[in-house]
C-alpha cells in the first residue's frame, strides 16, 4: 500500500511512504525487505521527541545506504491490555499519524495490529520476528522504549537479544524547561485547554479533522453562522470553551473562533451532546459535507451560560474581536514553519 501525501502548499513537494499493515503472526521473510534502519515506538502525536527518534533513523539510513523505516502499533496497547478494553482518544489517530510520519520523509512504515497474542510475545521472540525477521539492521528507539511481554525487554536488554545481528541507537529524552516532552504531557495540556503551549511540544499547532454536518442552524439566526464539525476519528479534544482557531477548507486556511461545548444557554446545564462549532470570519460559502481541519490556537474563555440571547451575542462579538487581535499579532511573526521552538536536548546519541 502506497500513501502519497502533500507537504505544505509553500513547498509543493510530494512525499511517499510505503505502508505495510502487519497481522500477528506475520509470514514475511527477511529477504523480502531491503536492509532497514528502523525507529520503534507508538508515536501518538509525533511530537518533537518522536521526531528526534524518527529523524535519527532517517539520518542513519542515509549515511549507511539503508531504507528508512518506522514501526508503530494500532490500536494503543491500553485498549487491548486494559480491563474489559478501553475507549482511547488520540492526539493523532492512525491516518493522521501516517501523514505526519510520511511528512518526515520515511520510506517504509510498518503498522502492527496490537493484539493480546502479540503482546504476549517474549522479548526474544519479538526481536527474532519483528527486528531480525524483517531485515532491520539498525534499531533506533527512545531511552524508555520497551518490548515483549509486560515490557520486559528494554534498551538495556536489546544487545543481548540482538544475537549480534543488528546495531542500535538510543535517543535520550527531550525536555522543554525541566519537563520531558511526552504524549502524556501533551494530553495534559490539551485536557486543560492550554492549546497555546502545544507548538513548543509538537513543533506545530494541534489539529483535528472532521466533516461539516448539519446542526441546529441557530448561529445564523443570531448573526454568527457556524460550521458544525463532526470529528469522525477519536481525537482528544480540548475542554469546553471558546478558542481562536483556523479552519482549513478546500485547501485554504481561514481565521475564526470555535465553541467547544454543550450550548447551555439554549439547552440548559444537562445537555450531553458535545459540539465543535467554528465561526469563520468573512466567510459565506456552503461547506456542508466538506472535510475540514481545525487548527487550535488559544483558549479565550470557558463555556458560559448567559441570561439570554442578547448577552450571548455581545460576548461572541467580544470573542471575535479578541481572536482577530490574536491573529493580527500572529501574522506579524515569522511563518509557523520558521518559528524556532525552544527545547533542551540531553545527551542524544
Amino acid at each position: 500500500m502506497i500513501v502519497k501525501q502533500n507537504s505544505t502548499a509553500k513547498e509543493k513537494v510530494r512525499v511517499c511512504v510505503e505502508v505495510i499493515k502487519v497481522e500477528h503472526p506475520h509470514e514475511f521473510q527477511r529477504k523480502q525487505f531491503s536492509p532497514m534502519a528502523m525507529a520503534f515506538g507508538y508515536f501518538d502525536g509525533v511530537h518533537l521527541g518522536h521526531q528526534k527518534v524518527i529523524r535519527t533513523a532517517k539520518e542513519i539510513a542515509l549515511k549507511n545506504n539503508l531504507t528508512s523505516a518506522v514501526m508503530t502499533f494500532d490500536p494503543h496497547p491500553s485498549v487491548v491490555l486494559g480491563r474489559n478494553g478501553r475507549f482511547m482518544e488520540y492526539i493523532s489517530p492512525l491516518e493522521e499519524k501516517i501523514r505526519l510520519i510520511a511528512d518526515l520523509g520515511i520510506e517504509r512504515l510498518f503498522i502492527v495490529h496490537f493484539t493480546p497474542e502479540f503482546a504476549n510475545l517474549l522479548p526474544q521472540e519479538f526481536v527474532d520476528q519483528y527486528i531480525i525477521g524483517l531485515n532491520v539492521v539498525h534499531v533506533v528507539a527512545g531511552f524508555d522504549y520497551t518490548y515483549g511481554r509486560l515490557g520486559k525487554g528494554t534498551m538495556e536488554t536489546l544487545p543481548f537479544h540482538s544475537r549480534q545481528l543488528f546495531d542500535y541507537t538510543i535517543v535520550s529524552k527531550l525536555e522543554l524547561g525541566k519537563e520531558k516532552i511526552s504524549s502524556s504531557l501533551i494530553r495534559k495540556k490539551i485536557s486543560e485547554g492550554k492549546t497555546k503551549d502545544l507548538p513548543a511540544l509538537l513543533g506545530r499547532f494541534y489539529k483535528t479533522s472532521g466533516m461539516v454536518v448539519n446542526g441546529d442552524k441557530r448561529g445564523r439566526t443570531i448573526g454568527f453562522p457556524t460550521a458544525n464539525v463532526d470529528m469522525r476519528e477519536n481525537y482528544l479534544l480540548p475542554p469546553p470553551g471558546v478558542y481562536s482557531v483556523r479552519l482549513l477548507v478546500k485547501g485554504k486556511w481561514h481565521d475564526g473562533v470555535c465553541n467547544v461545548g454543550y450550548k447551555p444557554t439554549f439547552y440548559g446545564e444537562n445537555s450531553q451532546k458535545l459540539s465543535v462549532e467554528v465561526h469563520v470570519f468573512d466567510f459565506h460559502e456552503d461547506i456542508y459535507g466538506e472535510e475540514v481541519t481545525v487548527e487550535w490556537h488559544e483558549r479565550l474563555r470557558k463555556e458560559m451560560k448567559f441570561p439570554g440571547v442578547s448577552e450571548l451575542v455581545a460576548q461572541i462579538e467580544k470573542d471575535k474581536i479578541e481572536a482577530l487581535f490574536y491573529f493580527s499579532k500572529l501574522k506579524k511573526q515569522p511563518e509557523k514553519a520558521d518559528i524556532q521552538v525552544g527545547f533542551h536536548q540531553k545527551n542524544n546519541v
